[in-house]
Formats: C-alpha cells, sequence, structure tokens
C-alpha cells in the first residue's frame, strides 16, 4: 500500500470481510482496500464525499461498528445514511452538493431547491418504514385469504427442506425428532405458517433453543451454524442481526395471543392434554432493570421481588396446558377461574383444578362451588398435635403412592363468612370433603379438602392422589422446567406504561408508625404508673396524678390518629403523589412468542417419552435416555421427496434397541412438510465412510 503522505504516518484498521481502510493522522483522507487492492479514496473534510465513501464501504460489506469506530463517527449516523441512500437515493444524500467550492453555496442551494427534498428527514424515514411495515402487513393478510390450494404452491422454496443435497455430518441430529413430532401431532409448522407465513425460520431456531437449553439469541454464536441449519431446514442460518429482525417484524404484528390461543385449543380438541386434572402454579419472573414495576414474591428468599408472575398450568401427565404472565405478585384466584371460562365450551366438562395453600380462604372455595369448578388442596390451618393424638384406627384406607406407603380417612369441614355484620341472616357457609392423610414412611400426618361430590364424583383414593401429586417428589413439572429450558429468558425487553399505577398509601404507613411509637410509650407510662403511690396529702401535681393525665391524653391521641387512619384510601394512585415514580410494565409479546416455543418443545418431550416407556422398562433411567437420544450426532440427506436423518446409535444394546424402536415409530407417523417431503429418522453407522 502507499501512504497518503511522503512522511509514511498512516493508519491501518481491518473493517471486516477482507477490508482495510488506510488513513492519516488528522483522518483527512482515506483509502479503503481489499486484500491489499484500492477500491476507493476520499477526501473527509468534504461531508458530501465523506458519506459517499462510507455508504460504498458498509456496500463492499465492511463491519458497521468498526467503520464508525475508525472514522470517529456513531453507529446511527452511518445508518442514516444508508437509510437516506435507500429511500432518496444519491440526490438526497448530496443534497445539492456543489463541487466547486469558489462558488456561492447559499445561491446556489437557491437555484436548486426546487429539486431538494424538504422538512426533516428523520421522520420522512420514519414515515416510511411504517408504510412498509403496513404494507407488509396487508400484504401476508391477502396472503393468508388465497385458497387452501393456492397456498400450498406459495412460495414452495422457501419452506423447510426445499433444497436437495447428500448426506451431511450434524451434531444437532437428535433435534430431529422434535421436529417429527410437532409437525404430527401439533401440526406445528402448518399453525405458525398461518399465522406469520414465511417468517417461521424463527420458532424453529427457538425450538432448537429449548431443545438443547440455549438460554439466549446470544448464546447461538456457539453453535455451528451450518449443521444446525441443516437439521431446520435451511441451508443458511440467518445472521444475528437477521434474526432479531425476524423476531421483531412477527412481535410488531402483535399476534402471541391468538398464536397461544389456537395452540391450546389445537391440543384440547385432539386429546393432546388430559381433562382429569389441571394443576396451577405461580413462578417468578425476576426484574433487576431500572424501571420501577410491581413486586412479585420470591419463594426461596421469602420477600417481595420486582418482577412478574407466570402462571402455568399442567395436566396430570405433566403437559403444559396454559400459562400466562401477569403483572406483579398476580392473581391465581382469577388465573383458575379465567382457565375454567375461556376452555368451558371447548370440553366437555370442567377439569378439577389443584393449586396450593396459597389459594386458600373461605370466599374462594365458595366462589368455586358457586361456578361449579371442581377443585382439590392442601389444608392450610392443620393442628398437627391434634392430628398426632388420633387414634391409628381411623386410617381405614391404605394407597401406595410414589413407592411410599400411605393411610387415610374421609370427613367434612364446614366454612363459612359473614357478608356484613350488620345482616347475620346473609351469612354464606359451605361443607367441604376433608381428607386427613397419614404418611407412614415419615410417620408425619397432614390434612387436605376436595369439592363436594356434586360439582365431581371423585372417589376419596383419586382426591388423595391428587392432593398427593402436587407436592413433594411428585411436581416434576414445575421442578424441572426451569432446568431442561431457559425458563426466564425474555427476548425483545420492552417497557410500556402500567394500567395498574395504584399503591399503599404511604400516610397510613406513616400514621401506622406514629401510633406504634405511641403505645409503646403508653406501655412505658401504664408501667410507671402501677409502681407510683396516690399522694395522701391531696395534693393534685403529684407523680401520681401527672401520668394518669398523661396517660389520658396519649390515648387521646392515639383514638384520633386511628380515626384519621381509618378516614383514609387504602390505595392512592401515584400520580397524586410528589418524588414517586409511575410503574412501567414489561411487555411479554416477545416472551410469549418465545415461550409457545418452549411449551411445545416440553409437551413434545412428555409425549416421545412416554412413547419410549413401551420399549424400555428402567423408569429412572427413561428421562435421560430420551435425552441421550435427541442430543445425538448424526447425518442428514435431502432427497426430492424425502429428508432422512441418520443417528449415530447409543453403545449399550439396551439402550440402543430402545432408541431404534423409538424412530421406527416416529418414521411411521410419514409425517411430511408442506412442499411434500416424507421426514425419516433412523439409527446406523456413518454413511460417509
Amino acid at each position: 500500500m502507499n501512504g497518503l503522505f511522503s512522511n509514511g504516518q498512516n493508519n491501518l484498521a481491518s473493517v471486516g470481510n477482507g477490508l482495510t481502510l488506510e488513513y492519516n493522522q488528522k483522518k483527512q483522507m482515506a483509502r479503503l482496500y481489499r486484500r491489499g487492492q484500492l477500491i476507493k479514496q476520499a477526501d473527509l473534510t468534504d461531508s458530501t464525499e465523506k458519506r459517499l465513501f462510507v455508504v460504498d464501504a458498509v456496500e463492499q460489506g465492511c463491519n458497521q461498528t468498526q467503520l464508525a469506530t475508525t472514522l470517529g463517527i456513531s453507529r446511527q449516523t452511518i445508518h442514516n445514511y444508508m437509510e437516506t441512500k435507500k429511500y432518496f437515493g444519491i440526490e438526497g444524500l448530496i443534497h445539492g452538493y456543489n463541487p466547486q467550492q469558489t462558488k456561492n453555496r447559499r445561491k446556489q442551494r437557491r437555484l436548486h431547491s426546487s429539486k431538494r427534498s424538504s422538512g426533516n428527514t428523520a421522520r420522512k424515514l420514519e414515515q416510511l418504514r411504517k408504510n412498509k411495515r403496513e404494507q407488509a402487513q396487508k400484504s401476508q393478510a391477502d396472503l393468508f385469504d388465497i385458497s387452501a390450494e393456492d397456498k400450498k404452491h406459495v412460495r414452495l422454496k422457501e419452506q423447510p427442506y426445499s433444497e436437495q443435497y447428500d448426506w451431511q455430518y450434524s451434531r444437532y441430529a437428535g433435534v430431529f425428532c422434535y421436529i417429527i413430532a410437532l409437525i404430527h401431532q401439533w401440526k406445528w409448522l402448518d399453525l405458525i405458517q398461518s399465522y406469520v407465513g414465511v417468517n417461521f425460520k424463527i420458532f424453529l431456531i427457538f425450538m432448537l433453543m429449548a431443545a438443547r437449553n440455549i438460554g439466549s439469541i446470544e448464546q447461538l454464536k456457539n453453535v455451528r451454524n451450518r449443521e444446525a441449519g441443516l437439521i431446520l431446514g435451511f441451508i443458511r442460518f440467518p445472521s444475528r442481526t437477521k434474526l432479531w429482525e425476524n423476531f421483531y417484524q412477527i412481535v410488531h404484528q402483535g399476534l402471541s395471543s391468538r398464536l397461544l390461543r389456537s395452540y391450546f385449543l389445537y391440543q384440547l380438541r385432539s386429546g393432546l392434554v388430559s381433562l382429569w386434572l389441571w394443576f396451577t402454579d405461580g413462578h417468578l419472573l425476576p426484574y433487576d432493570g431500572k424501571h420501577q414495576v410491581h413486586y412479585s414474591y420470591h419463594t426461596q428468599r421469602q420477600k417481595p421481588y420486582p418482577g412478574q408472575t407466570n402462571f402455568v398450568t399442567c395436566d396430570n401427565d405433566g403437559r403444559i396446558v396454559d400459562f400466562e404472565i401477569q403483572e406483579g405478585k398476580g392473581d391465581i384466584h382469577g388465573r383458575i377461574k379465567s382457565i375454567c371460562n375461556n376452555w368451558k365450551d371447548e370440553v366437555p366438562f370442567t377439569a378439577v383444578q389443584v393449586f396450593d395453600r396459597e389459594n386458600y380462604g373461605t370466599e374462594r372455595f365458595i366462589e368455586y362451588v358457586d361456578q361449579e369448578i371442581p377443585f382439590v388442596c392442601w389444608d392450610k390451618y392443620v393442628d398437627t398435635p391434634s392430628l398426632n393424638r388420633l387414634s391409628d384406627e381411623l386410617f381405614v384406607e391404605t394407597l401406595t403412592f410414589n413407592d411410599k406407603c400411605y393411610k387415610y380417612f374421609e370427613s367434612e369441614k364446614s366454612f363459612s363468612y359473614t357478608l356484613d355484620n350488620n345482616k347475620p341472616h346473609e351469612n354464606r357457609s359451605v361443607t367441604l370433603r376433608h381428607f386427613t392423610i397419614w404418611n407412614l414412611s415419615s410417620n408425619r400426618r397432614t390434612c387436605g379438602l376436595a369439592s363436594p361430590l356434586s360439582l365431581r364424583e371423585l372417589s376419596a383414593c383419586d382426591c388423595v392422589k391428587a392432593i398427593l401429586s402436587r407436592w413433594g417428589a411428585s411436581e416434576n413439572t414445575f421442578k424441572h422446567i426451569q432446568n431442561r429450558h431457559p425458563f426466564h429468558y425474555h427476548p425483545g425487553f420492552r417497557m410500556v406504561d402500567s394500567e395498574n399505577q395504584q399503591i399503599s398509601n404511604p400516610e397510613i404507613k406513616e400514621l401506622t408508625r406514629e401510633i406504634q411509637k405511641k403505645n409503646k410509650k403508653l406501655t412505658k407510662l401504664c408501667k410507671e404508673l402501677s409502681k407510683a403511690e396516690a399522694s395522701e396529702s391531696g395534693r393534685k401535681n403529684s407523680a401520681f396524678d401527672r401520668l394518669k393525665d398523661e396517660i389520658a391524653s396519649l390515648e387521646q391521641e392515639i383514638k384520633q390518629l386511628k380515626q384519621q387512619k381509618n378516614n383514609l384510601p387504602e390505595k392512592v394512585d401515584v400520580s397524586s403523589l410528589e418524588n414517586y415514580r409511575s410503574f412501567k410494565k414489561i411487555d411479554n409479546e416477545g416472551k410469549n412468542l418465545f415461550d409457545f416455543a418452549t411449551s411445545s418443545v416440553w409437551n413434545a418431550r412428555k409425549q416421545m417419552v412416554a412413547w419410549l416407556r413401551d420399549y424400555y422398562d428402567q423408569e429412572n433411567d427413561i428421562v435421560d435416555l430420551f435425552y441421550a437420544i435427541t442430543e445425538c450426532h448424526g447425518w442428514i440427506k435431502s432427497q426430492s421427496n424425502k429428508v432422512i436423518v441418520r443417528l449415530e446409535p447409543l453403545q449399550q444394546p439396551k439402550r440402543r434397541v430402545a432408541q431404534e424402536q423409538l424412530c421406527r415409530k416416529l418414521t411411521g407417523f410419514f409425517a411430511e412438510t408442506m412442499n411434500g417431503k416424507k421426514l425419516i429418522v433412523e439409527v446406523g453407522e456413518s454413511p460417509l465412510t
């Protein structure tokens, strides 16, 4: 490379893609080279020539961040240059540039003003991008309105596995089992493409992340792109920039709620989830950012923590039936009612709702009975010493559950509450089934509750099993889903104004603190009064009389403070207070899309483990066997009418037989892509040797 100046005081900087930028010390001149060959030279003191040089460098493929750092400009400036050329062309980028510096620039601008665009360019670019999004959504809506026969032939070349190639190695071959199960059992790709069209790739990548426990999109940099792309059905794995662009295109459409409802509804109608027992529990999604958000509850730390609550409902086999993310601590009582009401018209009968002590309460029990919602839960207020004094002869029924022995007996327990103290005739009451359970293994006793027989004719044994399934070793779904999936990952984090700006009245807190202080002082004065003796001389300024007067005055003050406290509203809006920030709410559109893929993978895993039980009799090892199969390396071949994936065989003979049987079962479904290719998975040695 020749120096820009004879003294050779030049700097060289790599700007990516084999490009090198040479510039002098003051960054007045610059040259762009590709592998030593000069491409372009520019005078950076000329603003227009600098713009053209930057745009050409980006179009040549240089890294925009490295270019911005080298030239001392911002990344946003380069983006503005590219957008201006994209929408307004070279003329818009030049803006009436006059190469003859001796002429009057103001005069030249006046002469050519009719040819120049006017107004704020940034606002124009914003409007153009908005129009482009609206046009894309309209085109997509028109696409979905075409007939089913025409839709089958739309962009077949962009469907997964559209290319043809011979055997290729991939260390992600085991993920193909998930793809076959999701396509056959859940019609997964058909559902996704009915909402997002050809932008389905991001969901396949989310599926890969959940299947291989990849914590975030950023961690995809550790994935072998070509090998993963082959298994997912596309040769070219999208770059991180393209992934985020694809992701935000879907997020801006706001379709997650409709997509989730369609997915959950299909599961119910197809019998992919059970209608027997539904377990609902809340899980903290913590937030550690700078914005003010409502508080949830951290169970492990046993204290409030800023964040959201993810309510997940599973069936008795651990499959996810429904989920919803609520702001702050959330309302599990309202969530259970919402689940029953949402799917009431889609199921023949309401599933038995199982929940923990958090949802315990007389009013809630009565409301469930009034709305004909069957339920089972633990009894919250249990007198353990009284239970231990019960005669062993009362426990007449025996049950073995999770390799543990239990005894139990059934009784009744009544609950009542008063709507209005002035109207005792309006009292409400309900009688529930009460079960006393004795764990013979640990010699511990506890109690559970169930709704009346009129709501659902459950046997006593079924009720006890449901109670025991909600806690301990049986609660596998809630405990293990966080270990097997990136449960807390939230792509596309965005904050919006919360609709709930109510907080506990801070004046009540101050008055409570003041009342406590005065009560403490009152207690001290009462102790002093008990030790003082009345004066026999009749003096009125004795210590005894003084203490009595102070106590009377203090009691009056406490009474006034309590009256003042009772007159204050319990909740106030933060906008009416000084030095209080308004609450923000986390936008969960991107989180719902990611959790949709996570839930799909989890349910597919549950289904395939159930199939695997027919070929493998060691229950303690069956889940590990399944993960060993889905993490196998292998080879893939795409032909005109089928896609074949061959997994490397497991070493142990018994495991290999189960692996082969599962692959045969998956192949026997004859699952097909939209372009008509059959999906086949098999076990064998390398075809490349």
